[in-house]
């Protein structure tokens, strides 16, 4: 089991959002955006903000910090840590599944990330056998995505998926965010990609835009 924060917004929640950090940060990186979401005040939300792994990281000289996998290089077509990312990818099914233990469905809960934690949110959410009420996706892309199925084969057809990136990233190039959404537009995925003009990073507009995508999911 990972280490996590929790956090309620609301009384008795009846959703729950499970939301990764990006490399070398941790589950308090993403908890002071909650107020800043402006979600509605009379329904419940559970926020889990789990703290990745201790480990190596081969492009920043092997020094050991939270990741979610191993990144090996830079380079657009590099090689993938397809071990780690599996291994991330059970550790986030075990948080799905005790928030399904403890009464919220899967379409109630939504699973989010920003840059590693949001490949990672990808590559799990998009694979599991139940449908999620969203995939949240930051300065990310898919890792493996000859791992993804199609839609006719996945519960997730009709799960919203939003893609937010930063046009002058210089982390994860902005391709990689783009050559993604356009894999699962083109699989039939109910997927909405947002630009914005910034680097690796969160802004403020792309933080209004996340809370009103959750907004309109929680109230429909």
């Amino acid at each position: 089991m990972l280490e996590y924060i929790e956090r309620d917004f609301g009384a008795n929640p009846n959703f729950s959002v499970i939301w990764l950090h990006g490399l070398g940060a941790d589950g308090h990186d993403f908890e002071p955006i909650v107020p800043e979401l402006n979600l509605p005040t009379n329904i419940g939300v559970r926020f889990i903000f789990p703290h990745a792994p201790q480990q190596p990281v081969t492009i920043n000289g092997g020094m050991v910090m939270r990741a979610w996998y191993d990144i090996l290089s830079m380079e657009i077509a590099r090689e993938i840590d397809e071990s780690g990312i599996n291994r991330s990818a059970d550790q986030v099914k075990v948080l799905l599944k005790q928030e399904i233990d403890r009464g919220i469905e899967s379409e109630r809960i939504i699973l989010a990330g920003f840059s590693q934690g949001g490949a990672i949110a990808l590559h799990t959410g998009l694979q599991l056998e139940q449908p999620l009420l969203g995939i949240l996706a930051l300065s990310t892309y898919i890792p493996l995505p000859q791992k993804i199925p199609t839609p006719r084969d996945n519960p997730h057809e009709s799960s919203p998926i939003f893609m937010g990136h930063g046009t002058r990233d210089p982390i994860v190039p902005v391709q990689l965010g783009q050559q993604s959404y356009e894999y699962l537009k083109t699989h039939g995925y109910k997927v909405e990609w947002h630009a914005y003009p910034m680097e690796h990073s969160v802004s403020m507009e792309e933080i209004r835009d996340v809370g009103a995508w959750m907004t309109r999911l929680l109230l429909q």
